[in-house]
């Protein structure tokens, strides 16, 4: 099959968040089995970043890549605003599509270039996948933008999307409350990689001067209000108040500063609280630092109100780290005996940090359960699933 994969953000800007580590999975799953795979994404600043692997060259479109079988196709920005640009390009790249593609998938809402290579599709009777990625529901930021996008641009994008990908039996439920027909929703989850070679402990702990015997919990993502790291600031705080063994305890907060208003505000509360020593925000970390991050922790949390999936708490999982995440995470039926699901409230982030840190004989536990969730989640079924379901749309249009 001959697929095209379209998403705002994708490699190496990883910076964006989970999207782009899930596209090139899955683009990357696709052609290992033959098929052929390109991506139309936007240019977010390649020009000066230097990417080891990675090949540029320019195209009549902007600058093209080819990068383990999958064709990246990065569209210049006239303009942008937030994660959404705008790409004149893209107009003249969906003129013939159906020349080139046989199926399309669109990643996201709230960008331009999902409803603009839709339009196309619809023209040219080309099936189409659209997958929210969790931003079905206009929530956190931006709120009447979002509803003017549903009434306009995403109208159409939607009601004529063949079907809708969903990465958890929770996103499928919304997107239903919200009208989507049940037999349009195919419920996919999302896989986990691991590194090629899982670093040493110590690493990560020795570059930021925390010491081997310290307490430390792991915060990794964005920093947004969506993902409530100001929650578990709270409950952190409030742990250490309570435990004995909290006196060296560090909570690391690692991602881009995204909402940078936020981000001062997480840095003010951490001072209010007496606890600018014991709260690191570390910066975004990619590849190999992100590894050694996550193989460091005592424990992961990811405390988000609402969460499609949770690749990073996957990703935790991968290097042997117990996990607390709330029941507002798609993740949270995989957890099992890898760690906690709590509510989205600060008194259950609380209880679990203490039964989590103050018991090094459950959190060895829980180590123990981590391999059997990570085997759970390889990218094999979920490749498997979108292979299954390009072809369900070819029929359909045939």
């Amino acid at each position: 099959m001959r697929i095209l994969k379209v998403v705002q953000a994708y490699y190496p800007f990883q910076e964006m968040g989970g999207p782009v580590v899930k596209v090139r999975a899955l683009a990357r799953g696709l052609a290992r089995r033959g098929h052929d795979v390109t991506v139309l994404t936007a240019d977010l600043g390649l020009v000066g970043r230097e990417v080891p692997g990675l090949t540029l060259e320019r195209c009549e479109w902007g600058w093209q890549s080819e990068k383990e079988g999958v064709r990246a196709i990065y569209l210049p920005a006239l303009t942008c605003f937030r994660a959404a640009t705008v790409n004149p390009r893209v107009l003249r790249f969906s003129r013939d599509l159906r020349a080139q593609f046989d199926v399309v998938h669109v990643y996201g809402l709230y960008d331009l270039l999902g409803p603009a290579v839709g339009a196309s599709c619809r023209k040219q009777s080309i099936p189409y996948v659209l997958e929210p990625m969790g931003m079905f529901r206009p929530i956190v930021r931006s709120i009447r933008l979002k509803r003017l996008y549903h009434r306009t641009l995403g109208r159409d994008l939607i009601r004529n999307a063949r079907f809708l990908v969903s990465t958890s039996e929770q996103e499928r439920r919304e997107l239903m409350e919200d009208g989507i027909e049940r037999h349009r929703i195919v419920v996919r989850r999302n896989g986990v990689d691991g590194p090629e070679k899982m670093p040493e402990r110590g690493e990560f702990r020795r570059q930021i001067g925390v010491a081997e015997h310290s307490r430390m919990v792991l915060f990794l993502g964005r920093l947004v209000s969506k993902k409530r790291p100001d929650l578990l600031i709270e409950a952190f705080a409030r742990w250490r108040e309570k435990s004995r063994s909290a006196e060296d305890s560090v909570l690391v907060l690692a991602g881009p500063e995204e909402d940078k208003r936020y981000a001062a505000g997480l840095k003010r509360k951490a001072s209010e609280l007496g606890l600018s020593r014991h709260i690191r925000f570390a910066g975004p970390l990619y590849d190999d630092a992100k590894w050694r991050a996550y193989r460091d922790a005592d424990v992961f949390v990811l405390p988000s109100q609402n969460e499609n999936f949770g690749n990073t708490a996957a990703e935790a999982v991968v290097c042997g780290t117990p996990v607390i995440v709330t029941d507002s995470c798609g993740i949270a039926p995989f957890v099992k005996r890898a760690g906690q699901v709590v509510s989205h409230s600060p008194e259950d982030l609380v209880r679990a940090l203490a039964e989590l840190l103050d018991d090094p004989d459950l959190r060895q536990r829980y180590r123990q359960g981590c391999e059997e969730m990570a085997r759970s989640l390889s990218w094999n079924d979920p490749v498997d699933e979108m292979e299954g379901l390009y072809e369900r749309c070819l029929k359909g249009a045939a």
